[in-house]
């Protein structure tokens, strides 16, 4: 045999050994899969399961495109479009400073009765022995975190689920129909909220956050061998709601939390529906004052508990905070709340900005309504919130602080699990707002840094800091120069 032959005939085993070890590995990758699949059963439907070479959303497959779920309206279901609503702009988000490999799972919850019920997990390579489970603000997918929440946990090696509160966003629909909301007193167009659907009680928002917990343990035993060592709750606005819920209900299934500007729920008040009004009413009053500050309908909001407005002029426009929420938020989330919690008030006819709760606490079931799904503040594992001074849909007065009163009138001794309330000077509930009005804060980086030192609590016993007003420019301090609450909710 020639030498020539000899090599061909060791390159040719080579080869053999190297594509049967390509082989291996695509059954081994194939079979993560199936395996993962497999252990839930029929619990999950529709399920997509696939290796990923990064889990990070510099991975294009890691969200899915807007409206790409067949057989729904447009704007029912926005991955791409819910993962900007929480984060910052372009440029101020988590860093991504590696790829993280490793298999991810979308599918739909087969229990729904409804079938919109949706859930996500993500399983690094190089896993950590812990698992984060997120909320999901407004009426979002369970790609709402993507990059506030995702990407900073899924590079730390944490295993991250979330869900979508059992229920789809919104459809376009017309003034016609009766759960039709506008988008503001001076749009022309309508949205139909899947969450003022019979059956979408918001009580629902709890159950699926912790039957997101439920089904990524098991996912993560399946996966990994064995159930995550230690289980934390993260949540922006509604999503905060359902970490607050979680905390108070499920310490089986959570060992801490942290909520950014979660949402309080209170049939006694304060809540949306006693609030949104206000704002609603004297916004166009306030806008033909030419944005005078000393006008009464100024007066008017900010008695209703919101932060100043923050307004930028030139020749050609103005730029108003309060208009933003004015656009995007006041009256759509006064109708949503509204349609579903006290539905026989005639929205458009009896006026949204003229909505009296109190008054209606006598002709209708709201406050019932209000109560079933409302937030105790009888928290079982520590938690940790993130607000905003100048938050324009969820006052901090009237939310984070509203909550944090709760929590301390339920501590009945020093073995009361912990609670911190971190107020971020200027933060407000729209991160890329800042883009417009250079005065707001960031709370994002805030809020991860209050994870991290939760874990450090929870896992190595560390001291959370305390109460504080996190000043502009500044961090969380174990001896902060302004403890408790930030004096002033707009500082220079």
């Amino acid at each position: 045999m020639t030498d020539q032959q000899t090599n061909c005939l060791i390159l040719a085993a080579r080869s053999g050994v190297i594509l049967a070890a390509f082989a291996a590995a695509g059954a081994a990758q194939a079979s993560r899969c199936t395996d993962l699949v497999q252990a839930f059963g029929s619990q999950l439907a529709d399920v997509q399961c696939f290796e990923s070479a990064d889990l990070t959303t510099n991975n294009l497959a890691t969200t899915p495109a807007n409206n790409s779920l067949a057989g729904l309206p447009v704007l029912a279901f926005t991955p791409i479009t819910d993962r900007s609503v929480i984060a910052p702009a372009p440029g101020q988000r988590t860093p991504i400073t590696k790829m993280v490999p490793g298999v991810q799972l979308n599918a739909r919850i087969a229990a729904d009765p409804a079938g919109e019920a949706r859930f996500l997990l993500r399983l690094p390579d190089s896993w950590n022995g812990r698992l984060v489970v997120a909320g999901a603000s407004g009426t979002r997918s369970e790609f709402n975190g993507d990059f506030a929440w995702s990407d900073y946990v899924v590079q730390e090696g944490y295993a991250y689920a979330s869900q979508n509160k059992g229920v789809l966003n919104l459809k376009l629909t017309t003034s016609a129909d009766p759960l039709g909301c506008r988008l503001n007193p001076a749009s022309g167009v309508y949205v139909h909220f899947y969450d003022n659907d019979p059956g979408q009680q918001f009580t629902r928002w709890r159950h699926y956050m912790i039957a997101a917990a439920k089904l990524a343990r098991q996912g993560v035993g399946a996966h990994y061998g064995h159930e995550p060592r230690y289980t934390y709750a993260v949540g922006t606005s509604n999503g905060g709601y359902q970490v607050r819920r979680a905390i108070e209900t499920a310490p089986e299934l959570f060992d801490g939390g942290v909520d950014w500007e979660g949402t309080f729920v209170d049939a006694g008040g304060p809540n949306l529906l006693t609030d949104l009004p206000a704002a609603v009413l004297n916004f166009p009053d306030y806008v033909s004052s030419a944005y005078n500050a000393s006008s009464t309908a100024a007066k008017n909001i900010r008695a209703a508990g919101y932060p100043p407005d923050l307004v930028i002029s030139t020749t050609a426009s103005t730029a108003s905070l309060w208009g933003n929420y004015s656009a995007s938020f006041w009256e759509v989330t006064l109708c949503q709340w509204q349609k579903r919690l006290d539905p026989t008030y005639d929205t458009y006819g009896a006026g949204t900005g003229t909505y009296n709760y109190v008054a209606r606490l006598s002709v209708s079931d709201v406050g019932e309504q209000m109560s079933d799904f409302a937030t105790t503040g009888r928290i079982q594992r520590p938690l940790v919130t993130l607000a905003g001074t100048m938050d324009g849909l969820l006052p901090i007065d009237h939310h984070a602080r509203a909550y944090a009163r709760r929590v301390r009138g339920r501590e009945d001794d020093d073995s009361s699990p912990p609670y911190r309330l971190y107020e971020v000077q200027n933060g407000n509930h729209i991160e890329a707002y800042n883009q417009t009005f250079p005065q707001l804060e960031l709370i994002e980086p805030h809020a991860q840094r209050a994870f991290d030192l939760l874990v450090q609590h929870v896992e190595n016993g560390a001291p959370l800091p305390p109460d504080q007003c996190i000043p502009r420019g500044g961090a969380i301090a174990d001896a902060p120069a302004q403890p408790g609450h930030c004096q002033a909710l707009l500082a220079p």
